[in-house]
């Protein structure tokens, strides 16, 4: 190995710097000039690649030290590190299945080639045909007989690979995070499979997949602060969605009697370990069906995405272990306030009874809170963060429901669930409120607390409220928090883990 700074592999060197500031990005780029000097092209338009990483292992894994198999392979990926032994080199190459080991002999490519092998940096793409082989320690490799350049990296990848210190700059700079972070990328493929599996759980169940408007005149659906924007040639302003429900129950209407949406969401709220502005929900509706029919629903899907996604239902989650294994647990809210607070709680207390318990639980009660708001902010603060074990929270305040179908027992609540697990909920479900009379008044109520102040209360959707006049059937629906389910499947505490490209803050120059 050599002490040139130009070659090594742990020199920092500044995001905010010219590449021709610092010796390792200047002396790349006079290798960029030298290969097109030379009529070399150091950015290729294609290579065809014969074999992935993780086919070569699962084949040839298991052969002896010193094998030469005589099968020839062509393949491609970015460089990661390279060990050279004078007339050897054993260049690391990432494709997008795992590494395999490059045997680069000077005896078998000729000097000149070997020469020209030499001025690769890691971080550079390359493809490369050569011969199956093992070492004499037994390490599965490429002896390489042709290789092509196929992009020239300019910049170093950081910190011999070992993965990126700096959080913020991982999330900024997630390519780098894929790059050196084996991690990184389990987590990204896994909540591709997780999607997938999600998708394939509906529709082999007969619901229809649709597309509903991400700019709507209001944003409705959830009880959720909206971002807003103005549609120039129309001269409205209009509302990243916040929810998908409102239109896809409008389809139920029009007669599709089982239909999803999988898509992002956006709420102009914080931003926490749970909670980015922008994120992924699936919403489902079935007719006929109601909330206890939707959680025997979800009972199956989460197992079997469990399943799919990391081989069983028996999962750990920060560090300790949750069984997806149905069936769950159902309890009432009201049961588990009671249960936390150690006396029964319910709408037999007086606002001002409820009002003195919340403010002795240290939650500043605002004007305009009923009974039901009481009520449920007790119980997200003293029962959500210890639910960890999978279980159903049934019926819940109608208060807090505007769009769920009161409870067929008790007026005041409503037949609603959320799952959760690992201390997040997972889903948010009720039977539908089809009742178009009721329904308005629900929308009237929230319309008095958008005028006290609440700018999260449900606006009127008179449209909606038109639809549920021709007619809709009784309806039970779902929405799951998708990254909620990826973080808990993959093991992270962070939402940020598990999105791609998270929100932050703009850096500062």
């Amino acid at each position: 190995m050599t002490d040139d700074p130009t070659k090594r592999e742990d020199a920092e060197v500044s995001d905010d710097a010219g590449l021709a500031a610092h010796p390792i990005t200047a002396r790349r780029l006079e290798k960029l000039g030298e290969i097109r000097a030379a009529g070399g092209e150091p950015y290729a338009y294609r290579f065809d690649r014969t074999a992935l990483a993780v086919d070569l292992h699962a084949e040839y894994g298991d052969l002896e030290p010193g094998v030469e198999t005589g099968n020839t392979v062509a393949v491609a990926g970015r460089v990661l590190n390279i060990r050279s032994f004078g007339k050897l080199m054993f260049p690391v190459v990432l494709d997008r299945t795992g590494r395999i080991q490059l045997f680069v002999a000077r005896d078998t490519l000729g000097q000149e080639e070997f020469d020209r092998f030499a001025e690769i940096d890691a971080g550079d793409w390359i493809g490369a045909e050569g011969e199956i082989v093992t070492t004499k320690k037994g390490e599965l490799s490429i002896r390489v007989q042709s290789w092509t350049l196929l992009s020239k990296s300019l910049r170093p990848l950081p910190e011999k690979w070992h993965g990126l210190k700096d959080v913020e700059r991982r999330y900024r700079q997630r390519y780098l995070d894929l790059i050196s972070s084996e991690q990184a990328r389990d987590v990204a493929l896994t909540r591709v499979r997780i999607i997938a599996e999600l998708r394939k759980q509906f529709t082999d169940r007969g619901y229809v997949e649709v597309e509903t408007p991400v700019l709507q005149s209001q944003a409705g659906g959830a009880l959720a602060r909206p971002f807003a924007t103005h549609h120039n040639v129309l001269d409205v302003d209009m509302y990243l969605r916040i929810a998908t429900e409102l239109h896809l129950k409008r389809l139920v209407v029009g007669g599709i009697e089982r239909v999803f949406e999988l898509g992002r969401i956006f709420r102009n709220e914080g931003v926490d370990t749970t909670h980015n502005p922008e994120f992924t929900t699936l919403e489902a509706y079935e007719a006929f069906a109601d909330y206890g029919d939707i959680m025997e629903l979800m009972e199956q899907v989460i197992g079997a995405v469990a399943e799919a996604a990391t081989g069983s239902s028996l999962i750990e989650f920060n560090g300790m272990p949750i069984d997806l294994t149905p069936p769950y647990r159902r309890a009432t809210l009201l049961d588990l306030l009671a249960e936390a607070i150690g006396q029964p709680v319910g709408f037999d207390w007086s606002l001002e009874q409820l009002r003195e318990l919340a403010a002795g639980r240290g939650i500043t009660p605002e004007d305009g809170w009923g009974k039901g708001k009481l009520i449920a902010e007790l119980y997200e603060h003293l029962v959500e963060p210890d639910l960890w074990d999978p279980i159903f929270v049934i019926d819940h305040p109608k208060e807090t429901s505007p769009l769920a179908r009161i409870h067929r027992n008790d007026p005041n609540l409503t037949e609603r669930f959320e799952l959760f697990a690992g201390g997040m909920e997972l889903c948010n479900a009720f039977s539908e409120l089809i009742d178009p009379i009721d329904q308005r008044d629900r929308f009237e109520q929230q319309a008095l607390a958008r005028a006290a102040g609440d700018d999260e209360a449900h606006p009127i959707d008179e449209d909606f409220v038109r639809a549920l006049e021709y007619g809709m059937p009784p309806t039970g629906g779902l929405g799951i928090g998708v990254d909620r389910l990826v973080m808990l499947l993959t093991n992270q505490t962070t939402i940020r883990e598990v999105l791609l490209f998270p929100h932050l803050r703009p850096e500062q120059n």
